[in-house]
């Protein structure tokens, strides 16, 4: 049997594609590429982290308050930092950053609305 071997990407619409990963660009550093997507190499994740592939059910709230049917979450090596950045930006911070055994998490709406989960991994050692 063929197997997936992990996620190869994340598309989505915007109403300004090239704005919105130029905000990216600038405000987490995003390696944007011709100004239409940002390849991340495997190499550069941190030890442990890994790319999550999960279905919600329906009528789950933990989108909120987006009104899209997704979420990303990007890995970063400074949450409070990223955050500080994106809210520079202009983005809209949700909740309060949250952590657990396996790091912490903080959200924001982008320029499109788009809720983003951010993840700092725990250190390990």
């Amino acid at each position: 049997m063929a197997k997936a071997l992990g996620v190869g990407g994340i598309f989505f619409k915007s109403k300004d594609p090239q704005a919105l990963m130029s905000w990216y660009q600038t405000w987490l550093g995003l390696p944007v590429e011709g100004g239409e997507y940002a390849s991340f190499a495997p190499a550069s994740m941190p030890e442990g982290s890994s790319t999550v592939f999960s279905a919600f059910k329906a009528n789950t709230g933990y989108f909120a308050p987006s009104k899209r049917e997704f979420m990303f979450n990007l890995l970063v090596d400074d949450l409070d930092g990223a955050l500080r950045q994106v809210t520079e930006g202009g983005a809209e911070l949700v909740g309060d950053v949250q952590a657990f055994d396996y790091g912490r998490f903080g959200w924001f709406l982008d320029p499109d609305g788009n809720k983003v989960e951010l993840w700092q991994p725990a250190a390990k050692g």
